[in-house]
């Protein structure tokens, strides 16, 4: 799963690197805290969740970074 952060389709699907460190980054925390994932777990790691609900488009840089992110 973390292969897919080695392709350019990831990045495309969010605007560029930055946007998806950020938004990887502020998943990553609600995640921590508590949120539920948007996906089966079965068995990924937490990050490896957050890069499947960017891959499913179940999150995107619009769901609360603002247009400025």
């Amino acid at each position: 799963m973390i292969e897919a952060l080695k392709s350019d389709e990831i990045v495309n699907k969010v605007g560029g690197r930055f946007r998806l460190t950020a938004l990887i980054q502020r998943r990553l925390g609600e995640i921590i805290d508590g949120s539920r994932p948007l996906v089966e777990r079965n068995g990924m790691s937490d990050l490896e969740v957050v890069i499947e609900e960017i891959m499913q488009d179940k999150i995107t840089i619009n769901d609360g970074l603002g247009d400025n992110a």
